[in-house]
């Protein structure tokens, strides 16, 4: 069979290599013509899977109160925020962003209502002519009392000190793309749940081809707005201090951040390789060719992925630097075997050469470039969307990465021609000629540290966890940070979560004993506003004394939690209006009263987003502080849920958690199970190819045993210093036994082969270390500075992913060159010749 493929291979890659140029080329301008196709995405569609129940409960709630995209724009005057200067910035400031096109509302500390600044303390006036701080005659002393001890504008507008203020962008939304994105949603659950027939599996790819092209072309606009929405700040920078937050002000940046990463990591990397193929081997042929491997197996890859419609999340970023680290370790195993071969016999074709080549490296090659495919599969069965993207598309990458390091190579290395190979001038103080006198001599401690390393390693994964800020993603001179930061400390917190309660089955909630009488003349005038001949609202009817007791009991609760910031509810509507009323209830009438005639604009400010009448259902909205000390969002979650069926007495089907705060803590929760999946599945299936391979249970065992010693140091290390383990870092285990098994099934393969022509495992050993154990360490420290680049990110995850991915393969490195021969020669698998 082997046999039969070599000839095969022979005739149509080694014997007709213009043949394999040409066709490579063609393949090289498809994929250069779908290019274009290749997208950069950080929407909650790329983090979370689309049928994920938590996602559609969330987008339901957002839909039926009208919640739409928004940005925060925050505002610290040098001076006094109440003085005219700065009041006059802060309109301007409004105006500029509302002339934005998409555009739809700016509410800032100028557009509400002061209550407190009625006339005579009559809520009539309140209604009939609402003040605010553009009203005429108005004393600002008490506004700003007002406004800073406001259940409803406190910490949401301006901050308790009085000095700082928010500006709520409300972002216009796409009826489209929210259809689109509906439509694909329910073709995907009913997909998921029984299945599609040929019309509904063309009608699903026919909505999602609609939605992509209209979320790229939204991106593009949302971009544009935040660049612009940047450069209205930046002609204010003289009035005060600004920073701008929000979720689509985030996921834009993060994009920005991804298409650095790959301009860094890519470039980075390339100009590493460059330096590194010039101090290994010193000539011209042998840094062109692995470069043009490299490159030209990323412009495959992208063209693919634009081809696919493939987006390329934050995790996935790193694919590019993977692809030219993983490509180049490969193209060098392929020249340190040449050049072994071409010393040996100088009187052998060009020809000859690259065919023995290829043919003593296709199968340690594949079987390498198998366990780390099996490695990025591992990653498929995580229950979190971007690192289950990350796993297919390198598996994609690492198959075009074989199939171009065993054509494009060999195809322009037989045409370039034979040259001269000087032999390598040995060294006592080579690395792993210093390595390989070691081992022979120092098996035991060898074996004695690793014994030690495993056990302190297990201490430290016992005390890994999950919990982390999403703050704490970057770093602390990003404007993310700053905005997310000061809107954390002043402004009521930034995570938002939303628990919705339903009152069918509350109908019986007890009132207070007795309702106080409202003070006389409180609605005197209002009572006279209503016509006897005006047609009755059936929706002034749902706001009752009950009702509104639930809500406070609950938002009073809520507000409880230390790491809690703001609250909003009907409550917060209902406590200001009582101001009015000093401090008393309002009873049933006053609330349909108040109902009735409040403004239409007031209404859909205080009242839509959190009152579903139809639905008979309210909605309280919270803040949670991201940078709180001791944040445990699973207890905190937890927490609340128990005490609104337990203290309050709720049933828990009438009960909905949502929001982002749970979306992001069922992530971090997957961690956990993911990470023991997808060790379980590397650990399996690279077991099972090394079983294949060598046909060896006990090589199979030796050739695990360094890798997994490498992994469960870093996650020991990693438990140890309290880095919790977040999107990235679940990655690194599973990838280091992917990547670093390489060295092992390389040394393995070698010793097997050379270990008859002598029948001794110390001279053996001596042999590998000085042939392939170079070709380990060239590739090995290629990998190492290649994923070192990584810490140039922006991102922190992507920092500690590259800085501890290099370091597991600087540890599988002196593991594959010290721990693995010395189990070789206690084990002694190879029989002696003869």
């Amino acid at each position: 069979m082997q046999r039969t493929i070599a000839l095969w291979y022979d005739r149509l890659v080694l014997r007709r290599p213009w043949t394999v140029l040409l066709v490579l080329a063609l393949a090289g301008a498809a994929a250069i013509s779908q290019a274009g196709g290749f997208r950069l995405d950080a929407s909650a569609d790329s983090l979370l899977l689309e049928t994920d129940r938590d996602l559609r409960t969330f987008r339901e709630v957002a839909g039926r109160y009208a919640e739409g995209e928004f940005l925060v724009v925050t505002f610290t005057p040098h001076g006094d925020l109440f003085d005219t200067a700065a009041l006059d910035a802060v309109e301007r400031l409004s105006r500029a962003l509302g002339e934005l096109e998409r555009v739809s509302e700016v509410l800032s500390i100028l557009d509400v209502p002061l209550i407190r600044n009625v006339p005579d303390g009559k809520l009539s006036d309140l209604i009939e002519n609402v003040r605010t701080l553009r009203s005429e005659s108005l004393d600002l002393a008490r506004a700003r009392e007002e406004l800073v001890s406001s259940p409803i504008f406190r910490e949401l507008l301006i901050s308790a000190d009085g000095r700082t203020t928010a500006l709520r962008v409300t972002l216009r939304s796409n009826p489209d793309f929210v259809a689109l994105r509906e439509a694909r949603d329910e073709l995907l659950r009913r997909q998921h749940a029984s299945g599609l027939d040929a019309a509904g599996r063309d009608k699903l790819a026919q909505v999602r081809a609609q939605y992509d092209a209209l979320k790229t072309r939204l991106d593009r606009e949302r971009h544009a707005d935040i660049a612009r929405v940047r450069e209205i700040l930046a002609g204010f920078a003289a009035s005060g201090e600004l920073h701008l937050g929000g979720i689509p002000m985030i996921a834009d940046d993060m994009i920005t951040f991804i298409a650095n990463d790959l301009a860094v990591f890519g470039g980075g990397v390339l100009v590493f390789l460059v330096a590194m193929l010039w101090l290994i081997f010193r000539r011209a042929r042998w840094i062109a060719l692995p470069l043009a491997s490299c490159l030209f197996a990323g412009l495959v890859m992208v063209g693919l992925l634009g081809f696919a419609g493939w987006r390329v999340t934050v995790i996935s970023s790193n694919f590019i630097s993977l692809m030219l680290i993983i490509t180049m370790s490969m193209n060098i195993h392929l020249i340190v075997r040449y050049r072994q071969l071409a010393r040996d016999d100088a009187q052998a074709t060009q020809h000859d050469l690259v065919r023995r080549t290829a043919a003593r490296m296709v199968w340690p090659c594949l079987y390498t470039a198998l366990t780390t495919i099996i490695a990025f599969l591992s990653l498929v069965v995580s229950d979190i969307k971007p690192v289950i993207d990350f796993g297919w598309m390198m598996t994609l990458a690492l198959t075009v990465t074989f199939v171009t390091s065993f054509t494009l190579f060999p195809a322009v290395l037989v045409l370039l021609g034979r040259i001269e190979t000087p032999p390598d001038a040995p060294s006592r103080w080579q690395f792993t000629a210093l390595l390989s006198r070691f081992t022979e001599r120092h098996g035991t401690l060898i074996v004695l540290l690793s014994a030690a390393l495993v056990v302190v390693s297990a201490v430290g994964v016992s005390r890994l966890r999950v919990e982390n800020s999403f703050i704490d993603y970057f770093k602390s001179d990003t404007e993310i940070y700053r905005g997310m930061k000061l809107i954390d400390d002043t402004l009521g917190g930034t995570t938002p979560l939303d628990v919705v309660i339903r009152f069918s089955g509350y109908g019986d909630v007890p009132a207070r004993e007795a309702e106080p009488p409202a003070p006389p003349g409180l609605f005197k005038e209002l009572e006279g506003l209503l016509g006897d001949d005006e047609p009755e609202d059936p929706a002034q009817h749902w706001f009752t004394p009950q009702k509104i007791e639930l809500i406070k009991a609950v938002h009073d609760y809520l507000e409880g939690f230390p790491a809690v910031g703001k609250v909003l509810s009907l409550a917060s509507l209902i406590r200001a209006a009582e101001q009015l009323n000093e401090g008393k209830p309002f009873t049933g009438i006053e609330l349909a009263l108040i109902y009735k005639r409040l403004p239409e604009e007031i209404r859909a400010q205080m009242i839509t987003p959190f009152v579903s009448i139809a639905d008979d259902e309210t909605r309280l909205t919270l803040r949670v502080r991201d940078s709180a000390p001791g944040l445990r969002r699973q207890a905190l979650l937890a927490d609340i849920e128990r005490g609104l069926t337990g203290e309050l007495g709720l049933h828990p089907e009438r009960v909905t958690v949502t929001g982002v705060l749970l979306l992001y803590n069922n992530m971090l929760q997957s961690l956990f199970s993911s990470q023991i999946e997808t060790l379980g599945v590397v650990m399996a299936g690279v077991a099972l190819m090394l079983l294949v391979l060598f046909r060896s249970l006990s090589l199979a065992v030796i050739g695990i045993v360094p890798n997994l010693l490498a992994a469960a140091v870093i996650l020991g290390l990693m438990g140890l210093a309290s880095i919790p383990l977040d999107m990235m870092t679940i990655t690194i285990a599973a990838i280091t036994i992917g990547i670093a098994v390489d060295n092992s099934i390389h040394y393995i393969y070698r010793f097997r082969e050379e270990f008859p022509r002598s029948g001794d495992y110390v001279a053996t050993l001596h042999y590998c270390h000085a042939n392939i154990g170079r070709a380990v360490f060239y590739t090995a420290i290629t990998i190492i500075v290649g994923f070192s680049i990584l810490v140039l990110s922006n991102f922190i995850p992507t920092v500690y992913f590259g800085a501890f991915t290099a370091l597991a393969m600087a540890i599988a490195l002196l593991a594959a060159l010290t721990l693995l021969p010395r189990l070789l020669m206690w084990w002694r698998p190879f029989r002696q010749p003869g």
